[in-house]
């Protein structure tokens, strides 16, 4: 029997020495940084990257952390749909008291549970949106060398569960984030890193990680089906749709205008086929295969294939028809939809992430008490416009029973004229 528990003893001092070894060997001292305005001006590169903006806007999130825990948050309601197991809470997040709590679908009063759901998102959407938060308040923002380059330190001093912890903040040439390292109060190595690497570009144009992997083990942090969207953007986005007969848009086969009288269109919507026309020159163009596009010389058709004017009579295209369909485009693939007050209404934000000549423009659009927009703000980076407005002017029903407007108006009383506006099926 003494032997028995001396071999015990040796098994257990062993087991010991292995977790000091281990400790010794993992354990990082949490680096010292400094604090100011490169740490800040860090901080912002990262949350440009992440598209900051774009999440202050976003309505609805939703993930699961290790299949276990599950969440749909309406950001900015303050409210959280919490669930596990058998258990359901409504949380408010402002108002914990206020909660609503269910088990088995049956509504309880467990105060309990309101403090497990709060820890659980706590803990859990910080593995969702913790590159958005460097600017909470409460957050120390320093700059550290790591491995010979800039690294952003943040230090939480108050808020959450366990404020106190720090996260160095490891980050690729463009400020999008390739890691962290920890330092926490519920775990006590520090310097363990976790992954921010599976990023996944969401509806409302956040960026947001599917899965983490921990260096401790290489243990694996799943987040779900992630998703992020704005419903109430989406629905006004809808009404305009609706106001301005969308659907017959999409059965319209063939649209004709002019642009300020420089220029006239005759657009195949259905073949996807563009007569451009300006001075002595026509351009059939093909935007889906520019190499069948012609051009014409007064009437005659080229020989040779001028690239420059194929070029150019795209871009023209992309503009001008824009000044005609815009609100028909606003479900196209790579637009961001989010709401913005403007004058104490609402107004529909939207942003193009791709396509077009000049991807990342966005257009604040105003509208009627009807949902026909009346005018937009324009922000075009790359003509310096911040918010320069334009009107929608003298909607007409057309042929094929869509709606298209035929004017537009800017300041100093300048107009553009879409002239003799057609659409038929």
């Amino acid at each position: 029997m003494k032997r028995f528990f001396k071999i015990v003893g040796v098994l257990f001092l062993l087991l010991i020495l292995t977790g000091v070894i281990f400790f010794v060997s993992k354990n990082e001292a949490l680096p010292m940084g400094k604090k100011g305005k490169d740490a800040d001006a860090l901080a912002t590169k990262m949350l440009q990257a992440m598209n900051s903006e774009a999440y202050k806007s976003t309505e609805v999130l939703e993930w699961s952390f290790r299949n276990e825990h599950h969440y749909k948050w309406f950001k900015n309601q303050n409210k959280v749909r919490v669930s596990w197991g058998k258990n359901k809470v409504e949380l408010n997040t402002i108002s914990p008291s206020k909660s609503r709590v269910f088990i088995d679908n049956q509504e309880v009063d467990n105060p309990t549970l309101i403090a497990t759901a709060t820890a659980y998102f706590n803990n859990d959407s910080f593995w969702l949106v913790a590159p958005y938060k460097v600017f909470d308040a409460g957050t120390e923002r320093k700059i550290v060398k790591h491995q010979g380059k800039d690294a952003l330190l943040i230090t939480y001093t108050l808020g959450g569960t366990t404020p106190g912890d720090s996260y160095l903040w490891i980050l690729g040439e463009s400020g999008l984030p390739i890691s962290f390292k920890m330092w926490t109060q519920i775990i006590p190595i520090g310097g363990i890193e976790a992954s921010w690497s599976s990023l996944k570009t969401t509806e409302s144009g956040i960026l947001l990680p599917t899965s983490h992997t921990l260096s401790l083990f290489g243990m694996k942090l799943p987040m779900g089906n992630v998703k992020s969207y704005n419903p109430k953007a989406n629905a006004i986005a809808h009404k305009i749709l609706k106001a301005i007969k969308h659907d017959n848009y999409k059965k319209t086969n063939h649209i004709e205008w002019s642009f300020g009288g420089r220029r006239t269109y005759k657009w195949d919507k259905a073949q996807h086929i563009v007569t451009v026309s300006w001075d002595s020159i026509r351009v059939v163009l093909h935007p889906n295969n520019l190499e069948k596009s012609s051009i014409y010389y007064y009437n005659k058709l080229s020989t040779t294939k001028n690239k420059q004017l194929i070029t150019k009579a795209t871009n023209l295209f992309n503009n001008d028809s824009f000044w005609l369909v815009a609100p028909h485009k606003l479900f196209e693939k790579g637009i961001i939809r989010s709401i913005q007050k403007e004058a104490g209404k609402d107004a529909l934000l939207v942003k193009y992430t791709s396509g077009g000549t000049t991807p990342g423009d966005a257009y604040l659009w105003l509208l009627d008490e009807d949902f026909i927009p009346k005018s937009y703000k324009m922000f075009v980076p790359s003509m310096k416009m911040e918010g320069t407005p334009a009107t929608w002017d003298q909607w007409i029903t057309t042929e094929s029973g869509t709606l298209l407007p035929t004017s537009h108006s800017f300041g100093g009383g300048r107009k553009l004229s879409m002239g003799e506006v057609k659409a038929t099926i």
